[in-house]
Order: C-alpha cells, then structure tokens, then sequence
C-alpha cells in the first residue's frame, strides 16, 4: 500500500528526517510500505505444544515402550521444529523480541532432537542407557534462557508466564534426569512439560480466537484489567510513539 504523506510532527531539523522532507518539498511523494502478519505465536504456541504433549507423555510414562522415541522424532522435528522456528522468523519481523528469542530457540531445539533420534533410529549412533550427560546439558541451557524468557514475559501476560515458568521447570528436571540417570525424574519432568504443553494451547487458542472475532474470548492475563474481560474489543496495540505509521510492535 502506498500513499503520500506529510512530514511528521518533529521531524523537521532531524537527521534521519532529511531526505523525506526533502523529497516532500520538490514535490516527489514519500512511499509508506505496509506488509501485515498475523501473530506469529499461534502458530509457535501451537507447534510448542503439539510436541511437547507428545514427547512428554512419553517421558511421563503414558505410553509407548523404550522404542517409543524413535517414532516420535519426525512428529517433534516437524510439528515442534519446523513449524515453531519459522514462528521465531516471523516474530523478528513483528519486532518480538520475546516471541524470536523463545520459538527461535525452542523450534532449534525440537529439530536437534529430531535429528538426533533419526540417528538413534537409523543406527548411525547409539542411544546411551542411563545417564545421557550430553543431553542433559541440552536441557541445562534450555532451562537456563527460557527462565530468561520467563522474566520477560511477566510484562506481558500471566499465560504467557505461565508457560515459560513450568516450561523452565520442566528443563530443569530433565537435564537432571539426563545427569543422573533417575527414572523418577524423566517422569516428572514428563508430567510439568505436559502442564507447559496445555498452557501453551490455551495461549495459542486464547490469541487466535481474538484475532478471528476482534475481541476478548479468553483471558491472557494481560497487565491491563481491560484487556482480559471477554467480550471487550483489543485495548492499545505496542506500537512506537513516532515514525513508521501504522507499524505495530509485538503481537
């Protein structure tokens, strides 16, 4: 979309406001790009948790034999990996720095896994039997930046906070699992990733369902009191006070 514009307020006497105003005054139009996106944490949310029920229901011992993970690893690869690291791409478009640093990570994380579990699978290695130090490092500086992330997110919203704090929790458990070789550990991080996993789906349909109706059908939690009651349009978008009209930061 293209349109001409006047100089914004401020903008005169301003260096990186020069060549605008420059063109506005011999006449030639400015040209204002917009390029939209939808909220690129659906579909990271979604990803997240698709992979992480599966994968830790297992680890939970709901299911499945010692085999189990090698049949697992295309759904994780795919579904957690793929699908959650062009979330994070998106969300550095959407200048979400939050949203890029944890689907950017965790997607990364769900393709290694796959990846290493095709290998396990194919016989190229060998999956190690009790302690699987290697892994649980993995899991050490997963816990560690997600718990960053966990931080952050208290400035945006509890569910939000929600995930990111049990998901935390849960990579803790499994690098000490992976350590130690405790059976009892694997199934209780098991049983706190399948608690991130739900409320990462509830986060996702939460912000979906606003986007179809243009309203609040599920609470996020946000800070503002407004912005959780159902049925209340979408209160003020993060966006920057000047330049860049119409531009929205975050999701």
């Amino acid at each position: 979309m293209s349109t001409r514009t006047q100089a914004p307020p401020g903008l005169h006497g301003s260096s990186d406001g020069g060549v605008l105003e420059q063109r506005l005054f011999e006449g030639i139009p400015a040209r204002i790009v917009l390029s939209p996106i939808a909220a690129p944490s659906i579909l990271g949310l979604f990803g997240f948790a698709g992979a992480t029920l599966i994968v830790a229901a297992h680890m939970a011992g709901w299911y499945g034999d010692s085999g189990t993970p090698q049949y697992l690893f295309p759904f994780a690869a795919m579904f957690g990996g793929l699908a959650q690291f062009a979330a994070g791409l998106f969300a550095y478009r959407a200048r979400d720095g939050l949203a890029t640093a944890m689907h950017g990570m965790w997607g990364a994380f769900w393709l290694g896994y796959g990846i290493l579990y095709a290998l396990f699978a194919t016989g190229a290695l060998t999956e190690p039997t009790g302690t699987f130090p290697a892994l649980g490092f993995w899991f050490i500086a997963l816990a560690a930046i997600t718990m960053m992330g966990a931080f952050a997110s208290a400035f945006e919203s509890l569910a939000l906070f929600a995930v990111l704090g049990t998901l935390t929790t849960g990579a803790a458990i499994a690098a000490a699992a992976e350590l130690s070789g405790s059976g009892t550990a694997t199934t209780v991080a098991g049983w706190v990733l399948v608690f991130a996993a739900g409320f990462a789906w509830y986060t996702a349909s939460a912000m979906m369902l606003a986007e179809s109706a243009g309203r609040v059908i599920l609470p996020l939690g946000k800070l503002s009191k407004a912005a959780n009651v159902p049925g209340a349009q979408p209160t003020e978008p993060v966006q920057y006070s000047r330049g860049m009209p119409g531009v929205k930061a975050g999701q």
